[in-house]
């Protein structure tokens, strides 16, 4: 088991690994991305029905302040940052949360929409809720929908990995936004079980639809994605994690090895 960081030597690691700092995501798409979600944009939105009107400048503030964003508005063109202190702070927060599903035994629901990078980090989380007697669910496994393609329109479906909801098709597992596949979750949950998640960590339009239907929900989201963050100012999504969501996947060991430690699933 890799020990535990201190926040200081994960600060570090972040940064050294691009996960917060310095990041890889360009700042003109971040800024396409918030104007994109501030002209309503469904993919945007990642399934949430915000309350409020986001203004292109109510979002580039927001980020500023939840994601660390350089508040230089005169730079619209190479890469952007994340504050690695408002990444810690965030575990922090996720890891208290996911620790009160842990002695409360709840019923969790995990679901990722960037497989290639995050996937090991919900594993390690749902094998040790798993091990400390949550329920974690695995509803509308196979549930199928076409999505358009570059090449097409093509089929996918629900897949869960040690229970990770994930979407698959074509012989691999998607990057996606979309909300649908956890909406199909969470209505196989209504009608067929009615064992009702009372946590989902999730990202992506996984995270945006399940706290649009009432469920606590804590997340990561990177700083081309303000939708989560505005949900979590509507208290709509409970905690969301600032952090380049496509490094390596072993880039993020120390930061799942602290967030298992905050929660109480290690020592």
């Amino acid at each position: 088991m890799t020990p535990v960081p201190t926040r200081t030597e994960l600060r570090d690691q972040l940064v050294r690994t691009l996960i917060a700092g310095e990041v890889a995501t360009p700042r003109q798409v971040n800024l396409l991305h918030f104007r994109r979600m501030a002209a309503g944009r469904p993919y945007y939105q990642f399934g949430l029905e915000l309350e409020r009107e986001w203004t292109f400048e109510d979002i580039f503030a927001l980020m500023v302040k939840k994601c660390g964003i350089d508040p230089d508005t005169s730079h619209v063109y190479g890469d952007d940052t994340i504050d690695p202190d408002l990444t810690i702070d965030a575990l922090d927060a996720m890891g208290e949360r996911i620790g009160e599903a842990a002695a409360g035994r709840e019923t969790v629901l995990l679901a990722t929409g960037h497989p290639s990078g995050l996937l090991p980090v919900y594993l390690a989380v749902a094998r040790e809720l798993r091990e400390r007697g949550c329920r974690v669910i695995t509803p509308a496994a196979g549930w199928s929908y076409e999505v358009d393609t570059p090449q097409g329109s093509r089929t996918r479906q629900i897949r869960y990995i040690d229970d990770v909801a994930v979407l698959s098709g074509d012989g691999a597992l998607h990057h996606t936004h979309d909300p649908h596949p956890m909406r199909a979750i969470l209505e196989e949950v209504r009608v067929n079980s009615g064992v009702w998640p009372d946590l989902a960590i999730a990202d992506h339009g996984w995270a945006g639809a399940a706290g649009q239907a009432g469920v606590a929900t804590v997340g990561f989201a990177d700083c081309n994605d303000p939708a989560l963050f505005a949900g979590e100012a509507e208290g709509k999504v409970h905690v969301v994690v600032p952090l380049d969501d496509n490094v390596p996947p072993h880039y993020y060991t120390p930061l799942t090895v602290y967030l298992l430690a905050r929660s109480g699933l290690i020592d």
